[in-house]
């Protein structure tokens, strides 16, 4: 298929594709498209920002709407009719503005429910009739205590799965299926083939075919590398003289540790970079202010941890700067696909020790 045009989708999708101005599909999207709308399971490996989240976002709503206008519409409270699990909080509210994009004309109801939102909350939001549930598994199985009914689930999805990384999910994956109707239909997306990933697709995935993009495991061709040598660790005077340019502004700066953040966003601000931290241990709520503030241009450097690294969409981060390389090459996949998203060119600058040369020497033969 080469144009969405060619896909047997609802007149409604095409309208919103249309009007978004999305024509061809991603590697990803064309490899899994068909098999998606025929109803069938379906595993999708890419890298990151190629396309993943509207590759399940189009057949999810195609075949809910279809049973919608053939006379079977939701009735039962609480009970939804896809559910899409996600690994953390800003990744399931990036999905929800996905599917809400699509819902404007393909009138179907999405709920969230994710981390930080009070359980009396978030039983409030799944209350009344709706299709889609986006939320954590941990939420889904706390809600199922509370009333939700995972009875007439005709989709099950998860959303980057390599970044659920605690081996409970697998149990918990397993118990949420067995809730839902025997044999749903099953998608998951990955960028990486993690550990449980792996164990995933062996228990819930046995007999599914399995789509891997020619990127997988890869940086995408728009990207351009720039290894700069840091002797005797004096990293922070190749920072300064980097951001004197005023092409850094909206760069993505990684650390390894919370410490080596806070450490080097207070060095910055001391020399007034106008900058804010993404790390774990914050409060939510400063998490969130901070994200927001730098995707829309208010804050000039996002100063980060891995926690940045894996499922957010920054659609206009033009480079990254791993100002400390990570140990693992999947963790350094992972930073590197916060630029160069959907096409567009970005740069990865990584400040490159003694200690980093056996992973230099893996990246550059990507």
């Amino acid at each position: 298929m080469s144009t969405f045009n060619d896909y047997p989708l609802l007149s409604s999708l095409q309208e919103t594709l249309r009007e978004k101005e999305f024509k061809i599909p991603t590697e990803i999207q064309s490899l899994t498209l068909s098999e998606t709308l025929a109803g069938h399971s379906v595993v999708g490996l890419a890298e990151t920002g190629s396309g993943k989240t509207l590759a399940y976002v189009l057949p999810v709503l195609h075949h809910l709407k279809t049973l919608e206008n053939a006379g079977k519409p939701v009735k039962e409270q609480g009970s939804p009719r896809a559910i899409v699990m996600v690994p953390n909080r800003e990744l399931g509210e990036q999905v929800s503005k996905v599917f809400k994009t699509f819902t404007h004309n393909t009138r179907l109801r999405i709920r969230s429910v994710l981390g930080g939102t009070t359980l009396k909350l978030a039983k409030r939001n799944v209350s009344g009739c709706f299709e889609v549930l986006v939320a954590t598994p941990t939420r889904i199985l706390q809600l199922t205590e509370q009333g939700l009914s995972l009875n007439d689930v005709r989709l099950v999805v998860f959303d980057e799965a390599d970044q659920m990384l605690d081996d409970s999910f697998i149990h918990n994956a397993n118990r949420l299926v067995r809730a839902c109707p025997p044999q749903p239909q099953m998608i998951l997306f990955s960028a990486t083939i993690s550990p449980v990933v792996e164990k995933l697709i062996q228990k819930l995935f046995s007999d599914v075919q399995v789509y891997k993009s020619k990127g997988s495991h890869r940086v995408v061709s728009t990207l351009h590398t720039q290894n700069v040598t840091i002797i005797n660790g004096e990293r922070f005077p190749v920072i300064c003289k980097l951001l004197r340019d005023e092409k850094m502004r909206g760069a993505l700066v990684f650390t390894n540790t919370k410490k080596q953040c806070d450490n080097l966003a207070a060095q910055l601000q001391e020399k007034g970079c106008n900058c804010a931290t993404f790390r774990g241990g914050m409060d939510r709520q400063e998490r969130r202010k901070n994200l927001k503030e730098f995707t829309e241009g208010s804050i000039d450097l996002l100063i980060a941890t891995d926690l940045a690294s894996r499922g957010l969409d920054f659609a206009d981060v033009h480079c990254v700067i791993n100002y400390h390389l990570p140990e693992e090459m999947e963790n350094y996949l992972h930073r590197a696909g916060r630029t160069a998203r959907a096409g567009k060119s970005g740069q990865v600058i990584n400040f490159v020790t003694e200690r980093d040369k056996k992973l230099i020497d893996r990246v550059k033969k990507l």
